[in-house]
């Protein structure tokens, strides 16, 4: 029988070993059809019409908890969660049960934790989140072996990274090759391609969301990785039990050790070339508090830093760039259904190139940096309506190129480059709510202010999702999102590399703004496969590309170097995954189309986009042999890159029939495609008996590209003479980055 009032059950929910918060586990009263979700602090809250309730807890890879309770009022009920031993011999490909994806508004997410990353073959044996995420249908990579995106249609600058809440402007180690995301380090990292919750805001294409581990409050553990190329060291454990807790997480590279010992072993060798010294590292620290049963506190940082140097023969080149990010972050529970958490965020990148040579030498520098305050509420009104309202100031100040050179004698010195501050803000509310049996709803609204000097800039970025529920094992959703970009990534170069330059809007760089559509359906088959199905739709207002010939470094006139224009994607995406049994994966398919049209390019014509792909398919496969052996394997196909190449030559010459010229003739913006890429990676991990409870330890072995593919990374063409010297002809040639890569990495935990 219904009672008079409906009560709020609500609390925190985490693992019982580490006594860390468990995202997403499924909190569920089924005789009163509701039911929620643990977030990213393992709080949950859940409103029932009855005095007594049977209340059921899940999560894979957790025991099930089931619960009878009597309610008189509105209670607080915390869970911790034992391990499963029996979940835990499968492998987890996500983390969310499909069920509740099915129930969900949230359409077009991609979930992942650490455990993915070290389940598939990578790159010289370093786990990559980002690089698990190009396997998945809608995501591209920039090119071969790098962590780059090309979300929808979208570039490299219209991705929003944000660790902790906090902006990181370049996720990338070793010119792309790796992510700046510690695998040890992160509990759980979310993509959206579309369908964007309303607090995000600020780039066009996606939003990658990477929540930091908080480290266990009972007891002190260490874990890491000693690889080919770099290892890595975590430590974590309480520093008051139960109540306040530290992690630390560092990693290193050894490139410029094996290099200097080379260079130092042929010092005296005068036709031996000096292998330029690089290395990457960084550093992850996180520290937690909980002051009572409402109140807790963390603070985050990160550090991180590539370098490249090169001394030789009087010439000293020096190139480092990275990230720094420090968040203070405030957890305030008001009531049963109000919650805040109101964070302090500041985000520094920069780049700086040094070169002497002789007695001249310049500096080079670039840097974007944040100082931001933001809230974000979630109000539970009722079972039927959860209400998410928050607030966003930031501060920005750029260095533009910064261009120092001069003689040691101090007769030549220049100085060049351009300093820009701007105010960004925003404030936004959503609501889900049930409609009848069938039909959910998610409405957002997010309004957006940008200045930057004497320039005022807003929109208004609506939101909307639906899922009808057709039965208990599929769906049908949709959505609906608008989105601005108010800051710009210059480069010249069709990949994210350090020098490129954040570039505010202005009177002349207007904001970019994106619209997006899409529809699909999500499938639950039998008890062991999920299927989604999606097609979408995106807009591309006021993007923009350089001028031939443009100038981009120390220019105080980089406004006169941008021409300006739109571009469109399309496609549909289809993803089949497993997860439970002793093979489990996925399937990715998408077939898409990435237009641009500019006034000034390709004489006004649209083309394909540089990252336009018409197939991309990748399979992965994870196979448990014994109890202590697992096999691994992926295998990716992509119709190659639109590219720009000449078509013909013509012969200029001057009047005397002297210093002959080639002179090569292009024909359409990407009228060419380079030769489709495809690959396959195999991996095995051995588990070793542990010689105590709490430990682990394991080898894995990754081979990258197994059958040897050369794909193309860029192609060129080399000019055929004749035994005169004439030349007849030109030959294109491709150049292939990696063949077939080995790696052993050994994993330890105690």
């Amino acid at each position: 029988m219904y009672a008079q009032n409906v009560y709020t059950v609500s609390g925190t929910i985490k693992d019982k070993l580490t006594n860390e918060p468990i995202i997403g586990v499924i909190v569920s009263a089924p005789s009163a059809q509701a039911g929620t979700m643990s977030d990213e602090n393992g709080f949950y809250s859940i409103s029932i019409p009855f005095d007594t309730i049977t209340l059921i807890v899940e999560q894979l890879g957790y025991k099930k908890e089931v619960i009878i309770i009597n309610l008189g009022q509105d209670m607080s009920l915390d869970f911790l969660l034992a391990d499963d031993d029996e979940h835990l011999k499968e492998i987890v490909i996500e983390g969310n049960p499909h069920k509740e994806a099915i129930n969900s508004t949230q359409m077009s997410k991609i979930s992942l934790s650490a455990k993915d990353a070290k389940q598939v073959p990578v790159l010289f044996g370093e786990p990559d989140l980002l690089k698990i995420l190009q396997l998945k249908p809608g995501i591209q990579s920039g090119g071969e072996g790098t962590s780059g995106l090309y979300v929808r249609g979208g570039g490299p600058d219209q991705n929003l990274f944000v660790v902790d809440n906090a902006i990181v402007y370049n996720p990338n180690h070793l010119f792309g090759l790796f992510s700046i995301f510690n695998t040890d380090a992160v509990k759980s990292i979310d993509l959206y391609k579309g369908d964007f919750p309303a607090q995000y805001g600020g780039r066009l294409s996606s939003v990658v969301d990477v929540k930091l581990n908080e480290g266990s409050t009972t007891k002190t553990s260490v874990r890491g990785g000693i690889g080919l190329i770099a290892s890595r060291l975590t430590v974590d454990g309480p520093i008051k039990k139960d109540k306040a807790s530290y992690i630390i997480s560092a990693r290193r590279t050894y490139f410029d050790i094996f290099t200097s010992q080379l260079n130092r072993m042929n010092k005296n060798n005068s036709s031996y070339d000096p292998i330029p010294a690089y290395y990457f590292y960084d550093l992850n620290g996180k520290v937690n508090y909980k002051f009572d049963e409402k109140n807790s506190f963390y603070l985050t940082g990160y550090f991180g830093r590539d370098v490249f140097n090169y001394d030789q023969n009087r010439l000293d080149f020096t190139f480092n760039w990275g990230n720094s990010v420090a968040v203070g972050g405030w957890n305030h529970i008001f009531s049963d259904k109000l919650k805040v958490t109101t964070s302090v965020i500041y985000s520094d990148y920069r780049y700086n190139i040094k070169n002497r040579f002789k007695d001249f030498s310049f500096k080079l520098s670039s840097m974007v940096r944040d100082y931001t305050i933001q809230s974000d509420f979630t109000y539970k009104h009722s079972e039927k309506h959860n209400i998410k309202f928050g607030i966003y100031t930031s501060n920005h100040r750029y260095i533009v190129g910064r261009l120092r050179a001069g003689t040691d004698d101090g007769k030549v010195q220049l100085g060049l480059g351009s300093v820009f501050s701007s105010q960004e803000g925003a404030i936004y509310a959503s609501d889900e709510f049930d409609v009848g049996v069938r039909w959910k709803f998610n409405t957002g609204l997010r309004l957006s202010l940008f200045k930057n000097k004497a320039n005022y800039f807003g929109g208004i970025e609506p939101r909307v999702a639906f899922r009808y529920l057709i039965n208990e094992k599929m769906s049908w959703k949709g959505s609906f999102a608008r989105m601005y970009q108010y800051i710009h990534l210059i480069s010249n170069s069709g990949a994210s590399l350090p020098t490129d330059i954040w570039y505010p809007s202005n009177s002349t760089v207007r904001p970019q703004r994106s619209d997006q559509v899409a529809t699909g359906l999500s499938i639950i088959i039998g008890d062991k496969f999920y299927l989604t199905d999606e097609v979408y739709y995106k807009w591309m207002k006021r993007q923009i590309d350089f001028k031939d010939g443009a100038m981009i470094y120390s220019n105080p006139n980089l406004d006169q170097e941008f021409v300006f224009g739109k571009g469109w994607a399309y496609g549909n995406e289809i993803y089949l995954e497993k997860r439970k049994g002793k093979t489990t994966g996925w399937v990715g398919y998408t077939l898409s189309w990435t237009w641009k049209q500019f006034p000034y390019i390709n004489n006004g014509e649209k083309f394909f986009a540089r990252y336009d792909r018409r197939h991309d398919l990748s399979i992965v496969i994870v196979h448990r042999l014994t109890e202590r052996l697992n096999i691994s394997g992926t295998w990716v196909y992509g119709t190659g890159n639109a590219v720009s190449l000449p078509n013909g030559r013509f012969i200029m010459q001057d009047l005397e029939g002297t210093n002959i010229k080639v002179i090569p003739v292009y024909g359409k913006r990407n009228g060419f495609r380079m030769p489709p890429y495809h690959r396959m990676d195999l991996g095995l991990i051995y588990k070793f008996k542990p010689k105590k409870e709490g430990t682990e330890s394991d080898l894995t072995l990754s081979i990258y590209n197994i059958y040897n593919r050369k794909n193309a990374y860029f192609i060129y063409f080399d000019e055929i003479q004749n035994e005169f010297g004439v030349t007849t002809k030109f030959q294109a040639k491709q150049v292939s980055l990696f063949p077939i890569i080995p790696s052993l990495t050994y994993n330890f935990k105690f």
